[in-house]
This record gives structure tokens, C-alpha cells and sequence, in this order.
């Protein structure tokens, strides 16, 4: 897909999506249900005022988490790929531990690491390292071997192989495990920001809610799914740029 047809499908979504909208509240004709341009223009009414620094902040914690599994995670599945005695060894503990449900652990976290930022960012990143430790591995492993052999024969070493081989093989597996945990990541931000904080998407969201202010709650859902359609769009850049060799 091109860029301008990917611009172009994103625009067709939000169009169809708002069309869907705007029906249902017609349909419905009840107040939890307003219209999006009613919520489109209250939206642009408070979003400098009352919801911006909710977005950052929501923004801020989500990139943070992504990069601190990043730099976890990708380090382990490179050398899980690469050496099979790393893979012995961490293969059991991250399938031991990579189907627990997340959010069980925030209770934990949130004990030992008290309710400020970092436990919403380890939150994040917990969702999303063990993904990207196996997408980044299996990357890896399905390298063929004798792919090594002419680097091999240069007297190339291990920082060679990882620079020419290893990194470009794995990271179109590893942009793909940060797509599919990027959703569940958001939606777990949201639970984490009503907790021990008075900024973030989720706070404002479920204040609106308990305020019964259907219009900002609405405002604010669009907002946190606006942050989800950045990065995602971020991240198809990454790949269309870095993987540029899948879409010739």
C-alpha cells in the first residue's frame, strides 16, 4: 500500500466511523448518545483549556513504557534468537510468565512502586516487552544459517552480524508485536489513570463520566483514540522507511 492510499484509507475510516456515529445517535435519541459534531465542537471548545495536558500526560507515559520495553526487550530477543544457550535459559521464564494477565500485577506494582508515574510506565511496558521478546526471537531464529556463512568467511563479529543481519531481519516482526500491543497498552493506560493521579486521559474521561458530562466524556474518548491512530500511523512510518524493502 502507498502512502497516499494508507492517508486515504485512514480518512475513509474516520469518515465511515463518524457516518456510523451519527446514525446511531439518530437512532437512539438519548443524551449517553450525543451526536459527533456536537462532540466535535465541544471538543474544540475545551481541548487548550481542560484536555491537553490530559493528553500529554497520557501520551507521555505511553511512549515511556514503549521505550523502556524496547530497550528491554529487544536486547533478550536478539540474544534468544542468536544464541541457543540464552534461549534455554529465558524461553521458560518468559512463557512462565508471559500469559499472566497484566493487570492482576498492577495491584503489586502499584505496592511497590507507589501510584506515581513509574508504575503506570512499568505497567505499559510489561504489557509489551514479552511480545516483542518473542516477535524480535522467532525473527531471528527463522534466519537461515547460511546467511551467517559470508560474514563468517570476512571474519565479521557478533556487532557486525547484529548491524547487517540480525537487527533488518527481526524488525519487521518486532514493528508488527508493537502494532498488535500497542491497543491493549492503551487500554490498560486508561485503567492505570484512574488511579492515584488527577492527569491522563483516563482520569478525565471518568471524571466526565461520574460527573455525568456525557460531552467531555465523549471529547475525551476521541482524543484517547485519536493518541491510538498516532502511533499507529507513527508506527507505519517506521516500517514503510525501515522495512521499505516489503513494499516494493
Amino acid at each position: 500500500m502507498t502512502e497516499k492510499a494508507q492517508k486515504f484509507s485512514y480518512l475513509y475510516g474516520m469518515v465511515t466511523f463518524l457516518f456510523l456515529w451519527y446514525g446511531i445517535s439518530l437512532c437512539m435519541d438519548l443524551p449517553i448518545i450525543p451526536s459527533p459534531r456536537v462532540v466535535l465542537i465541544n471538543l474544540y471548545t475545551i481541548f487548550l483549556a481542560k484536555i491537553a495536558i490530559h493528553s500529554f500526560y497520557s501520551l507521555w507515559r505511553i511512549v515511556a513504557g514503549v521505550l523502556l520495553s524496547v530497550v528491554v526487550g529487544v536486547p533478550l530477543g536478539l540474544l534468544m534468537g542468536y544464541f541457543v544457550k540464552w534461549n534455554r535459559m529465558l524461553a521458560p521464564l518468559v512463557y512462565l510468565t508471559y500469559p499472566i494477565p497484566k493487570i492482576a500485577l498492577l495491584p503489586i506494582i502499584m505496592l511497590l512502586f507507589g501510584l506515581d508515574e513509574f508504575s503506570k510506565i512499568l505497567m505499559i511496558a510489561l504489557i509489551i516487552v514479552f511480545q516483542i521478546i518473542v516477535a524480535v526471537r522467532d525473527g531471528v531464529k527463522s534466519i537461515p544459517r547460511e546467511t551467517y556463512y559470508p560474514l563468517y568467511s570476512l571474519g565479521a563479529t557478533f556487532i557486525n552480524i547484529l548491524w547487517e543481519i540480525l537487527i533488518p531481519a527481526s524488525l519487521p516482526k518486532f514493528l508488527t508485536s508493537l502494532r498488535i500491543a500497542m491497543a491493549t497498552a492503551i487500554s490498560v493506560l486508561f485503567f492505570t489513570e484512574t488511579f492515584g493521579t488527577q492527569y491522563g486521559m483516563g482520569y478525565f474521561i471518568m471524571d466526565a463520566w461520574m460527573r455525568v458530562n456525557y460531552l467531555e466524556m465523549y471529547s475525551g474518548i476521541v482524543v484517547l483514540s485519536c493518541i491510538g491512530l498516532i502511533i499507529f500511523g507513527v508506527i507505519d512510518y517506521l516500517e514503510r522507511h525501515f522495512c521499505h524493502w516489503q513494499y516494493k
